[in-house]
């Protein structure tokens, strides 16, 4: 068939303007995936991505903001016998502990990359409840006296029990981080 008018069963300028209308969408929606999954990972590839996969301590110090905490930990007392991931991710399900490190790795990329962080560096609410978790779930032989109320002087299990969970008088939580914040990390600035 030789060109002719559209609609009679020719290619003419129509078809192939219909043609390229139908693709440039397509093309264009191409072109940016492209863009984005090659950022995506040029950016992970240069953040050292993979690192953040492993238990390896020296991975949270990619991010030079992180420096004083590691150092930190080096010379805190839980130095030898605990790493980053086993205090700050959970434990006892790889969803759930995967799912904390992607949002850690989301929200510190994000802070780091528009600096938009706070300084010095603050857990969120929901990271403080897995450490605490995780004080628990290692100090596990103590950690029912932490949550007896009906211990000790005044129904205070041995200094834990009737502090532990609620509010001080300023509305700061009592949990093992508001008196053993220091153990982690050292001293806090």
């Amino acid at each position: 068939m030789t060109d002719g008018p559209r609609g009679t069963g020719g290619a003419g300028v129509g078809g192939k303007a219909e043609a390229r209308a139908r693709w440039w969408p397509a093309l264009v929606v191409a072109g940016l995936l492209g863009v984005f999954v090659g950022s995506a990972g040029y950016t992970f590839q240069y953040a050292e991505g993979l690192s953040y996969l492993s238990d390896d301590p020296t991975a949270c110090v990619n991010c030079h903001v992180m420096r004083e905490n590691y150092d930190g930990w080096r010379h805190a007392s839980h130095h030898a016998n605990a790493t980053c991931n086993d205090c700050h991710v959970p434990h006892g399900s790889a969803v759930r502990k995967y799912w904390v490190k992607a949002e850690h790795g989301y929200r510190h990329s994000k802070g780091f990359t528009f600096n938009d962080f706070e300084e010095p560096i603050r857990m969120k609410a929901s990271s403080r409840a897995v450490v605490v978790e995780n004080c628990m779930r290692c100090h596990e032989t103590i950690a029912a006296d932490l949550t007896a109320s009906d211990r000790g002087p005044g129904g205070r299990g041995g200094g834990h029990g009737g502090w532990f969970g609620g509010e001080d008088e300023y509305g700061v939580s009592m949990d093992c981080l508001h008196c053993h914040a220091r153990v982690g990390h050292g001293p806090r600035r």
